[in-house]
């Protein structure tokens, strides 16, 4: 019991773990969808702790590069759970509302944030040129696939819609594969030094 006591002190969000039943039993009992919510919602907060946890241990072990790609893809799982019971759901515009939200979070909340401390902590930072291209190129990559269908999508021509759920199908494989490709070039062909690092920049030629 005083372990108990004593973990709870130390990490009091825990607690909110016993929700998680509530949650289960508020669903099978029909207590209504906004007790659901916030039940499920509560639940959810000290589960993305434990995630964080467990990839900052991974990244201890596995080095910066396996541990940051761990960190990148659970630390999307939420938008993944929700997508993939609004597409059972029916709910494709909830989808790319939670896709985007995810994108521009990324992009400008958590990398600005991230260059913002770390410039704080370590002053002049020195990023890595090959794998800043390599981002570059992939996100103006990922934009133009984005908005290529949307753009079609205002046609009123009557045989489109169908075409621009293929013509989504066809992007959204592409950029799974580039995304693919990008991980492996990052692994393999980038040196050890990373993002944010106090590396040396590159020598001009």
């Amino acid at each position: 019991m005083k372990k108990l006591l004593h973990y709870l002190r130390k990490h009091p969000l825990h607690v909110l773990l016993l929700i998680i039943p509530l949650a289960l039993i508020a669903e099978y009992t029909g207590w209504g969808a906004g007790w659901i919510f916030a039940l499920s919602a509560a639940g959810v907060i000290p589960l993305a702790g434990l995630i964080g946890e467990a990839t900052e241990n991974l990244a201890a072990h596995t080095g910066p590069r396996i541990g940051g790609l761990i960190n990148a893809t659970l630390g999307n799982a939420a938008e993944l759970i929700i997508t993939l019971f609004a597409i059972q759901a029916g709910l494709l515009e909830l989808v790319k509302a939670s896709i985007t939200g995810s994108i521009i979070g990324n992009l400008l909340f958590v990398l600005g944030l991230s260059i913002l401390l770390g410039g704080l902590k370590n002053g002049i930072q020195h990023f890595d040129r090959r794998h800043t291209i390599n981002t570059a190129i992939l996100l103006a990559i990922a934009l133009v696939g984005l908005t290529t269908p949307s753009l079609f999508s205002h046609s009123t021509a009557s045989d489109l819609p169908l075409r621009v759920e293929e013509l989504s199908l066809c992007v959204a494989g592409v950029m799974i594969l580039l995304y693919a490709l990008g991980i492996i070039f990052s692994l393999k062909a980038l040196p050890t030094s990373g993002i944010g690092t106090p590396a040396l920049p590159d020598k001009e030629e």
